[in-house]
């Protein structure tokens, strides 16, 4: 298809689509000087509590509750095996979160393999996965895009590809969950990575690759592909919806995030979105398919591909916070795998 030979000569394009298409999807805008500063934005938390007070105290009440839900590392441990470490990560390049503390650091370095999401996201093992993989992202049962969403919502589909610098004339082919991914991060995030600022994974795997530490993946790009394009099409378009209604705070949500994560209430991630979600007649349940497909089922795939890996102990396990936290989360399936999960930070 035409779109994916343009996209095979974006290669610098394609190594930032590639982290947040992981992540939640990025593509590129141009280097600028603004690469390297901060992107600012205001968290919502305030605006949300004021909007809703009841809803919110509910939220950040079950947030507190939520297990497994206050620390980002964790000791791993079992009689007989070296100690391990998992790390709930934040798919960003802030330095508040990309400047590691000194325990993360050691663990790291101490570590005789370091394991991420995806150990490979260089541009040719992100265009070999998109060109692999058209159905995935794109209609081709006569769907289109333009009929699933109002013409007002698709003209800013179309405004929000071009800033991006992905082709607008493509618009009504993308399915929902791609333009929802793109426009997860923000312009000014987009020039940050496209600048050579890592995000947070890329920053544990810089530093394992330094003390020559192997960097391994329990997961490819094509598998978050096809996990992303599994959420069912019903709640790809209202997320798609969401996003659109959003589209001018994306710095915004992205500093909500940062602070939830910063302050360890990452049970309030999820539930959050859903009250912004109720202001435009998105319902609960349209949440379901996303923490099944997104969540909860990479999950157990995940535990399934570490649990080899920790058999031989000393390893760093570095995943998205949110695969980390409830009952089914990696700390509770690695539980009842049979090993004690203690909470150092």
């Amino acid at each position: 298809m035409l779109i994916f030979k343009w996209l095979n000569n974006r290669k610098q394009s394609l190594r930032a689509a590639g982290l947040c298409c992981l992540v939640l999807l990025s593509s590129i805008g141009a280097v600028t000087a603004a690469a390297k500063t901060s992107c600012g934005g205001s968290s919502l938390i305030q605006e949300i509590q004021a909007g809703n007070p009841d809803a919110f105290a509910k939220v950040m009440a079950e947030a507190k509750g939520t297990e497994n839900g206050g620390a980002l590392l964790w000791r791993i441990s079992k009689d007989g095996v070296a100690d391990s470490y998992l790390f709930g990560t934040v798919h960003m390049t802030d330095a508040r979160v990309t400047k590691l503390s000194k325990q993360v650091q050691n663990a790291i370095e101490g570590s005789k393999v370091v394991v991420l999401e995806v150990a490979d996201t260089s541009p040719t093992a992100v265009a070999s996965a998109l060109a692999n993989a058209p159905s995935l992202m794109m209609f081709n049962d006569g769907r289109r895009l333009d009929h699933l969403v109002s013409p007002e919502l698709f003209s800013k589909v179309k405004v929000q590809l071009e800033a991006a610098r992905l082709p607008s004339g493509f618009a009504r082919m993308f399915k929902p969950w791609v333009v929802s991914m793109v426009m997860a991060v923000s312009e000014c995030e987009r020039k940050r990575i496209e600048g050579g600022e890592p995000v947070l994974d890329m920053r544990i795997a810089e530093i394992a690759r330094a003390k020559s530490i192997p960097v391994v993946g329990l997961e490819t790009v094509q598998s978050q592909l096809e996990a992303a394009a599994s959420v069912p099409m019903e709640e790809q378009v209202a997320m798609l919806r969401l996003s659109l209604r959003f589209a001018d705070r994306a710095d915004d949500l992205r500093e909500t995030i940062l602070q939830l994560y910063l302050g360890r209430q990452l049970g309030a991630l999820l539930p959050l979105q859903k009250i912004l979600a109720k202001r435009y007649g998105i319902k609960d349940t349209e949440f379901a398919g996303f923490k099944k497909q997104m969540v909860d089922q990479r999950n157990r795939k995940m535990r399934t591909h570490a649990l080899p890996l920790l058999a031989k102990g000393n390893v760093f396990i570095g995943v998205g916070a949110l695969h980390l936290i409830g009952e089914d989360g990696l700390v509770a399936l690695l539980r009842n795998a049979g090993y004690i999960l203690e909470p150092v930070k």
